[in-house]
């Protein structure tokens, strides 16, 4: 770090009776007060160099008593006076990057300009400033910093505005030939010795040399500094999103969701102190938000949902938890379920999670590969200009596009299975309504889930945690439900689980009977809580169903099978007929003729009648595979 002595004489400062003095053989004649502190010094060093103290003297009469000066706004506080005064003395004092900022806006206000005297601290000042400390990266740092405690006037003597400006041009260079500190260099070649000169990590590290030192800087000058840096257009935007990182790392706390949200017990100092530092942590995260890269990739996805878990929590203003939403949408893929838990910080509901932005997410991502609109009709010029293009051309363009379709593609797979195991465990929360549920399952294309297990067992959870659910809401939420993508494995627990529709697990018992015949296989056994609710219904499970003919009875065409699908028809219409008769039960699972049902059935046989809907694509499949038979 760079430093300056001005001055050849020894400090004869002293303190008595909490006065501060001069050791002179000249009687002093001159008391000026700064800030509480009171100096008793000489006029002619001081209003040779200060024009200030000149016209403040000029203003008081004459008097044989010493005369009083008041300075009650001096810069810098009786430190920087004193910087002042001693140079006005001949005192030798030091500068660096430490005090220049305070000793410059001393010397402003006192007017120590060469209109006074040639060579006066303001001329010294500016020289040392322009020729050592802007040449120093440290040595900018620290002053850049140090204009904090001066904002009004660094703005105004153009301090802070220069050592931005030579801070964004130091970044594009490369950091051995920006003059760091020693500490800093050597860290550098350390990194070199034992990294190797060519290796990735080196270069990767050199590149984003000056992030962690601009991190020390406060939110507004940091704000400031990175605008300048990123107009530059010279810096990469994963080094821009690496900054900040590094940023939010160091000023941005841990908060817990009750740290946040429970204020009431605290008291009103500690309450008005949450308050300030909310404040102060927000503003500090949507300044951050704002230099955010808008590149894909620029900023991982992880780190964006962190931040907008901060954004709930310190409640940050909408436009910027939207910033987040679509920077996290675009790069969706990347995610994992830990990241999308985001706590809510709503008063009006009691929702473990705020669902509503996760969803906001999704859209964005799902916006991302929509197809752009069709182009306007081409003329006949454009058509022949089109048809002029060389093969090579229109290859590489299909490529292109296959290429993109293919990564569409390949990404909606993994938000799919992404929203699957999400839905999982926010189903665990009791006051999660069922419409915003199915919103986020249904935010995902069909062909996006290659299966339908996970999203079953996120189902499963959410009927277990909500017991209380009625028989159309139960039917609503099964809908998104597809059987036909059921593993064996889930189709077995579907055919067993009590919760589920009564449809649902006839549904689960035709496709998987379906497979089975396909696959040549033999059937599995029932379940004993199946085999029940078939007997119930005077339903023989064993019993192959009669040929089909013209001669068949109503009766026979109507006899259910599950060993097997011989008779698609038969079984059909045996459903059709089973699921009328349970839309007969009441509610006390009591049939009209007074018979009732096995309690432990009555949740399963409780469900409207919908016969067509969930077996016309069924009949289809099964026609067509007993033809190839």
């Amino acid at each position: 770090m760079k430093f300056m002595k001005l001055g050849s004489r020894p400090d004869t400062f002293y303190t008595a009776e909490a006065v501060r003095s001069v050791s002179s053989e000249v009687s002093s004649d001159f008391i000026i007060q700064v800030k509480g502190s009171r100096y008793l010094l000489h006029k002619f060093p001081l209003l040779s160099k200060c024009l200030r103290l000149q016209k403040l003297c000029a203003e008081s009469s004459e008097s044989p008593q010493p005369q009083i000066v008041q300075l009650p706004e001096f810069p810098g506080g009786i430190e920087a006076f004193e910087l002042c005064a001693k140079f006005c003395y001949g005192i030798t004092i030091t500068l660096s990057a430490h005090n220049i900022v305070s000793a410059r806006c001393a010397a402003e206000y006192l007017q120590m300009t060469e209109d006074v005297e040639k060579g006066n601290l303001i001329y010294k000042l500016e020289v040392f400033f322009s020729s050592c400390i802007l040449h120093g990266w440290r040595d900018t740092i620290v002053t850049l910093q140090s204009t904090k405690a001066f904002p009004s006037w660094s703005e105004e003597l153009g301090i802070t505005s220069k050592c931005i400006e030579v801070i964004a041009s130091k970044v594009l260079t490369h950091p051995l030939k920006s003059n760091l500190s020693h500490s800093h260099s050597r860290r550098l070649k350390d990194d070199i010795s034992s990294n190797g000169g060519d290796s990735q990590r080196h270069k990767q590290a050199t590149r984003g040399w000056w992030a962690e030192d601009v991190a020390e800087l406060n939110i507004d000058l940091y704000w400031r500094t990175m605008i300048a840096i990123k107009s530059a257009g010279k810096t990469p935007s994963n080094l821009i999103g690496n900054a900040l990182k590094i940023y939010a790392s160091r000023w941005l706390p841990t908060i817990a969701r009750n740290e946040s949200v429970d204020k009431q017990s605290a008291s009103n100092s500690d309450s008005e102190k949450a308050n300030e530092s909310s404040a102060k942590h927000r503003l500090l995260l949507e300044s951050l938000i704002s230099l955010l890269p808008s590149e894909k990739g620029a900023v991982s996805c992880s780190f964006l949902l962190k931040l907008l878990k901060a954004a709930n929590i310190l409640d940050a203003s909408r436009s910027s938890k939207m910033e987040l939403a679509r920077g996290i949408g675009v790069q969706l893929e990347e995610a994992n379920v830990t990241d999308l838990l985001i706590p809510s910080a709503s008063h009006t509901n009691q929702m473990v999670y705020d669902v509503d932005i996760v969803r906001t997410i999704i859209d964005h991502f799902m916006l991302q590969w929509q197809s752009p609109p069709t182009s306007p009709p081409r003329s006949r010029i454009d058509f022949e200009r089109r048809r002029s293009r060389s093969a090579e051309n229109i290859d590489f363009e299909l490529q292109e596009s296959r290429r993109s379709s293919s990564a569409s593609h390949s990404s909606k797979l993994k938000v799919a299975k992404l929203v699957d195991r999400y839905l999982q465990e926010v189903a665990r929360d009791v006051n999660l309504p069922l419409s915003k549920f199915t919103s986020i399952a249904e935010s995902v294309p069909e062909f996006a889930r290659l299966d339908h297990d996970d999203l079953y067992k996120a189902i499963d959870i959410y009927l277990k945690a909500h017991s209380e659910m009625g028989k159309s809401e139960r039917k609503r939420l099964c809908r998104i439900l597809n059987c036909k993508k059921l593993s064996v494995e889930a189709c077995m627990h579907a055919a067993q689980n009590e919760l589920l529709p009564l449809r649902v697990v006839v549904q689960v018992l035709f496709f998987e009977q379906a497979r089975a015949t396909m696959a040549g296989s033999k059937v599995a056994e029932l379940p004993s809580n199946i085999k029940a609710l078939l007997a119930a219904h005077n339903i023989d499970p064993l019993k192959p169903p009669p040929p089909l003919s013209t001669t068949t009875s109503v009766q026979a065409e109507d006899q259910l099978s599950i060993s097997g699908l011989k008779s698609p028809k038969s079984k059909l219409s045996t459903l059709q007929m089973k699921l009328s008769e349970d839309d007969d039960l009441n509610e006390n699972g009591m049939h009209p003729d007074g018979i009732s049902r096995p309690s432990k059935f009555k949740a399963l046989c409780s469900l409207p009648y919908r016969p067509k809907r969930i077996f016309s694509k069924l009949w289809s499949t099964n026609r067509s595979m007993m033809e190839k038979n």
